[in-house]
C-alpha cells in the first residue's frame, strides 16, 4: 500500500515551537510505523513563506522578504536532524515548482466557475490573515487573537464560491475517518450546517506584493491560505508529476493530514471544497492534536513561558524529547507542561525506567553468557499496538511499552537472576537469555517512537555489550 502523510506548513515568521514538534514527532512515528509494516510511504513538512504578517516582519527587520523567509526556513528545516525525521520532502511556499502548482490550483477553480471578483467589506484580522464573520468573534475579537481588534476593510478581491460545496462537504465529512478525533469531525460539519459564506482569495499588490501572482492579473497577489494549502500536492510534483509520485501517493495512495485543532476549517472545509473545485481526490483522513500548554496558559513569548523543541533536545536528547512529547502530551487533548514535570518524566521513566533496565539486564549478560543472541526472534507485534498507532493513539501505544519495560524490571526483582546464576549457573543463564529476548522485543517495539534507542537496545543484545547509559541523570 502507498501512504501518504503530511504536516502543516509552519508559518515562517517565528523559531519552531514545541506544538509543531509535537504534530511533526507524530507523524514521523506513523511514517516509521507503516514502513515498518511494509508500506511504501511519502512523509513531507515544510514552511509557509507569504502573507501580509511575514511582510510587515522583514520590513521591521530590516531585511529583504526572501532573505527573512530563508532565515526561518532553514529554522524549521533543521528539524530534521534535531527530531530524526524520516521525511522525504520539504516543501517551501517560495519554490517556484509550489508557485506554479498554485497558480494551476486557481485557473481549475477559476475554470470550474468558483473563483469572481467582488468589492466587500469586512473585518480582518491581522493575526490570522483572514476576514472573521461574526460568529468567529468574541467580544469583538478573533478567538485565536484576542489582543488584536479586527480591522474594518473595503477591498475589491477574488472570492471563491465555498458555500456551493456544502452538500459536498457534509457527504465527505459523513465518513468516521474523514477527521479524527470524532469530536473534531463533529464540529466541522456544524460549521457547514451553519452556513458557508464565499471568501476572498486574493489582495491587492499596491498593498502586499509578498504573495503568488493571480493567473491573468497583474494587480492582485493570492491570499496566503489558498497559495499554501495546494502545497500538499505540489510537493509531489502535481500538476505535471513528472516521478508519478502524485499519482502513486495521493490518487491511488491513501492520504493524511496532521494539523493543530485551530486548523479544523481551513484542513478540512477550505482545503477539501479547493479539491472538490479543481476535481482532485479528497484528504481520506486529517488528525487534529491539541494545543501544549505552560503552567495553566497558552505559550506566549510575552507571558516568557514559550518552550522551544531546541531547548528540550538540548536538555534531554533527541531520543528523550521524542519521548516526552509521544507519551505525555495528550494526542488530541490540551496538555499542560512545565520545565518541571519534564524533569520527572524524564528521570522517573527514563533514567531510572528503561535506561536503568537495559543496563541491569546487560551487565548481566555481559558477565554471565558467552554471546548474544544469534537469532533473535522476530515475533510479529501485537495487533493492539499496531491498532492504536492507527488511532493516532501515541500515548497508549507507549504506555503498552512501558508496561513491558515495567513487567521486565519486575520479573528481575522476583526471580533475582543474579542469585541464581550464582546457586545454579545453568538456569540461571537461561533466565538472563530469557531477559535479553524479551528486551530486544522491547527494542524493536520502540522503533518508529524512538528509534536510535531501538537500536542501541538491539545492539546491545546482539553483541552482549552493555552500553553507555541511554539517558544520563540530569546535572
Amino acid at each position: 500500500m502507498a501512504r501518504y502523510i503530511t504536516t502543516t506548513l509552519p508559518y515562517v515568521n517565528a523559531d519552531p515551537h514545541i506544538g509543531f514538534a509535537l504534530e511533526i514527532v507524530e507523524a514521523d512515528v506513523l511514517a516509521r510505523a507503516w514502513r515498518l509494516r511494509g508500506e511504501e510511504v511519502f512523509f513531507s513538512t515544510g514552511t509557509d513563506e507569504h502573507g501580509q504578517k511575514i511582510w510587515e516582519a522583514a520590513e521591521k527587520a530590516g531585511k529583504s522578504a526572501q532573505e527573512y523567509v530563508d532565515h526561518y526556513a532553514h529554522e524549521v528545516e533543521k528539524l530534521k536532524g534535531v527530531l530524526n525525521l524520516s521525511t522525504d520532502n520539504f516543501i517551501r511556499t517560495t519554490d517556484s515548482v509550489h508557485q506554479e502548482a498554485a497558480q494551476e490550483m486557481w485557473k481549475r477553480c477559476m475554470d470550474a466557475g468558483d473563483i469572481y471578483k467582488k468589492s466587500y467589506t469586512g473585518l480582518y484580522c491581522v493575526g490570522c490573515e483572514a476576514y472573521k464573520t461574526e460568529r468567529e468573534l468574541e467580544d469583538g475579537h478573533c478567538v485565536l487573537h484576542p489582543g488584536l481588534t479586527p480591522e474594518e476593510r473595503t477591498e475589491e478581491n477574488y472570492f471563491f464560491a465555498f458555500s456551493k460545496y456544502a452538500d459536498q462537504l457534509l457527504s465527505m465529512l459523513s465518513a468516521p475517518t474523514s477527521i479524527v478525533p470524532e469530536w473534531r469531525r463533529e464540529e466541522a460539519i456544524r460549521f457547514v450546517q451553519e452556513g458557508l459564506e464565499d471568501f476572498s482569495i486574493s489582495r491587492k499588490k499596491e498593498k502586499l506584493s509578498w504573495g503568488v501572482p493571480v493567473p491573468g492579473d497583474d494587480t492582485q497577489v493570492m491570499y496566503v491560505w489558498f497559495d499554501a494549502l495546494t502545497s500538499y500536492i505540489s510537493t509531489l510534483g502535481w500538476p505535471k508529476d513528472r516521478e508519478g509520485l502524485y499519482e502513486k501517493f495521493w490518487t491511488s495512495g491513501t492520504t493524511v493530514q496532521m494539523a493543530g485543532k485551530d486548523q479544523v476549517r481551513f484542513q478540512s472545509l477550505i482545503w477539501q471544497a479547493m479539491l472538490f473545485s479543481a476535481g482532485i481526490k479528497n484528504t481520506d483522513s486529517i488528525f487534529y492534536h491539541g494545543f501544549i500548554n505552560s503552567g495553566g496558559q497558552r505559550m506566549s513569548k510575552s507571558l516568557g513561558n514559550v518552550i522551544s523543541p531546541y531547548e528540550l533536545v538540548e536538555k534531554y536528547g533527541t531520543e528523550a524529547t521524542r519521548y516526552l512529547l509521544l507519551r505525555h502530551v495528550h494526542p488530541t487533548e490540551d496538555t499542560d507542561v512545565t520545565w518541571e514535570r519534564l524533569n520527572e518524566w524524564y528521570t522517573a521513566n527514563l533514567v531510572n525506567g528503561v535506561g536503568n533496565l537495559v543496563a541491569r539486564i546487560m551487565k548481566l549478560a555481559e558477565a554471565h553468557l558467552e554471546q548474544g543472541l544469534p537469532h533473535p526472534e522476530e515475533e510479529e507485534f501485537d495487533s493492539v499496538y499496531w491498532a492504536s498507532l492507527d488511532a493516532f493513539e501515541f500515548n497508549q501505544t507507549m504506555d503498552m511499552v512501558w508496561a513491558r519495560i515495567q513487567g521486565l524490571d519486575e520479573r528481575i526483582t522476583k526471580e533475582e537472576p543474579f542469585k541464581l546464576v550464582k546457586s545454579d549457573p545453568d538456569a540461571g543463564k537461561e533466565n538472563i537469555r530469557q531477559l535479553t529476548r524479551e528486551l530486544y522485543t522491547i527494542g524493536r517495539l520502540l522503533a518508529p517512537l524512538m528509534p536510535e534507542t531501538s537500536a542501541h537496545i538491539k545492539e546491545a543484545v546482539l553483541s552482549n555489550t552493555k552500553p553507555e547509559n541511554l539517558f544520563p541523570r540530569l546535572a
